[in-house]
């Protein structure tokens, strides 16, 4: 699929010179950098999640077995 991207010419010039340095096409790089970008998010999504049960007075197991009461 293709999308369309609208980047200033310092951008361009950038990843022009990264192009030729790493040998890769622009596209290539872009995709890269895209690629890192939703696995860098998707990660702290996941441990922001981390410790948040810690803060709780109630035990964990009291609560999911009152909450299994409610089935």
């Amino acid at each position: 699929m293709r999308a369309l991207v609208d980047m200033n010419d310092a951008q361009v010039e950038a990843l022009d010179i990264l192009s030729k340095r790493m040998r890769q096409s622009r596209a290539s790089l872009i995709r890269a950098a895209i690629n890192d970008y939703l696995d860098r998010h998707s990660r702290e999504q996941v441990e922001d999640g981390f410790g948040l049960w810690g803060e709780q007075k109630v035990d964990g197991l009291a609560y999911q077995n009152e909450a299994r009461k409610e089935w």
